[in-house]
C-alpha cells in the first residue's frame, strides 16, 4: 500500500513520530511519502473563488499545491496528523485544507478518494483532541473517503522522549490495531450507505444545473447523472 501523511507542524514531536508508527505497520518505509506544514505549503487561501466557479488550476496557487494533491491522490491511505492548538488542529493544517474546497462532495469531488482508507491523529499534552480530529476529518469525509479512523492522545507532555512509557506503549496498541483494520479492509473499502445517499442526492441536484456551471458539467462528464458511480455498485 502507498501510504502519504501530511504533517499539521514542521517539528517532528509526539504527533509526527505516532503518524510514522502507524505508516510504518500499514506498509514498507519506501511507500511512505511525507510533506511538512508550513514548510511544503505556506499559503492561505484568498477567496478568489475561481476553484468553485470555474476551474480549480486558475487558484494563485495551484502549482505550489500540486505536488501534494497529486501525492494525496496517488495514495492508498491518508494520514493527516496535527497537534492541537487551541482546541483545534494547526492554522497549516487548516489553511492547506481550505484549497480543498472544490473538492467537496458538493462540488467536484475526485473520484480516487472513493477507494481510499485515511487516519486523521492528534496529541496534546492535555485535552482537545475529538475537536482537532474533526477538523480533519471533516475534510476527508467531504473528500468522498468512505473509511477514516481517528486516533487522538493525551501524551501528557511537551516533548516525545518525555512521553511515559505506559503512553507508549498504549500508542504501540492502538496504532497496531488500526493497521490491522486497514490492511484487513485491503484497498477498496465499501462506500457507506451514508456516503451512497448523500452522492445520489448530488447527483440530483447537478442533473437540475448543480451549484455551478463547472459542476454540473463534471459531474456530466462523469456521467454521475446517470448511472455511473466513482465505486464499484
Amino acid at each position: 500500500m502507498k501510504v502519504v501523511i501530511v504533517h499539521g507542524q514542521n517539528h517532528k514531536g509526539s504527533t509526527y513520530h505516532i503518524s510514522v508508527m502507524l505508516a510504518e505497520k500499514i506498509t514498507e518505509k519506501n511507500e511512505i511519502r511525507e510533506f511538512f506544514l508550513p514548510k511544503d505549503f505556506s499559503d492561505f487561501c484568498c477567496g478568489c473563488t475561481k476553484c468553485f466557479a470555474k476551474d480549480e488550476k486558475l487558484c494563485p496557487h495551484y502549482e505550489k499545491l500540486r505536488f501534494i494533491t497529486e501525492a494525496v491522490d496517488e495514495a492508498d491511505v491518508i494520514i493527516l496528523d496535527s497537534p492541537v492548538y487551541v482546541y483545534h488542529c494547526t492554522g497549516s493544517m487548516k489553511a492547506w485544507l481550505d484549497h480543498y474546497g472544490w473538492r467537496w462532495l458538493v462540488h467536484r469531488p475526485e473520484e480516487k478518494m472513493f477507494s481510499k482508507q485515511a487516519v486523521v491523529i492528534s496529541t496534546a499534552a492535555g485535552a482537545g483532541m475529538r475537536y482537532a480530529n474533526k477538523d480533519m476529518k471533516d475534510s476527508l469525509s467531504f473528500w468522498g473517503i468512505p473509511k477514516i479512523y481517528s486516533l487522538g492522545i493525551a501524551v501528557r507532555a511537551v516533548l516525545w522522549n518525555e512521553v511515559k512509557s505506559s503512553v507508549k506503549a498504549k500508542i504501540e496498541r492502538k496504532t497496531s490495531h488500526i493497521a490491522d483494520r486497514i490492511k484487513a479492509c485491503g484497498i477498496k473499502p465499501r462506500v457507506s450507505l451514508k456516503g451512497r445517499i448523500f452522492f445520489y442526492a448530488m447527483s440530483i441536484v447537478n442533473r437540475k444545473g448543480g451549484i455551478s456551471s463547472a459542476d454540473s458539467e463534471y459531474w456530466k462528464s462523469k456521467g454521475w447523472i446517470e448511472k455511473n458511480r466513482p465505486w464499484k455498485v
